[in-house]
């Protein structure tokens, strides 16, 4: 049963070899408790096109989705962005994140799961859980 959603830097990181994200990701990903959001696919794709092996990085990534299901966005996902957006506006909330990031937690709030990030804006996303992860070891 998937758990937990993994956003950008950590999936970076875990393709990358990076230790910190390979040792909490791995497991999940045996036990087949971690998705992510398409868009988590774009931010990444982007990232790695600025690498000389993209080709193969690229791949690699592909060959990661097979396993970490990467969630498409439905109409209840962009109701649920929409009353985030609402919820952080100010004067009421603590002010707006990226729309990507906030379309994110919509997807991890829609499927009842927990998002795996170095971000700490998801905190600010009412009743999201988040498992905050350092940048670096």
């Amino acid at each position: 049963m998937r758990r937990y959603l993994l956003d950008s830097t950590p999936l970076a990181g875990f393709l990358h070899g990076r230790p910190q994200f390979v040792s909490r990701i791995a497991p999940l990903i045996t036990r087949r408790e971690v998705a992510t959001s398409i868009l988590v696919y774009a931010e990444v794709a982007e990232y790695l096109k600025g690498l000389p092996d993209y080709d193969r990085r690229r791949e690699q990534l592909r060959t990661l989705l097979l396993s970490v299901y990467p969630y498409f966005l439905t109409y209840p996902i962009l109701d649920r962005y929409a009353d985030i957006r609402r919820a952080l506006r100010a004067p009421h909330g603590p002010g707006l994140i990226g729309d990507i990031d906030t379309l994110i937690a919509a997807t991890a709030l829609e499927r009842n799961l927990t998002v795996i990030t170095t971000d700490t804006d998801f905190e600010r996303v009412p009743d999201l859980d988040t498992m905050l992860l350092p940048r670096s070891s």
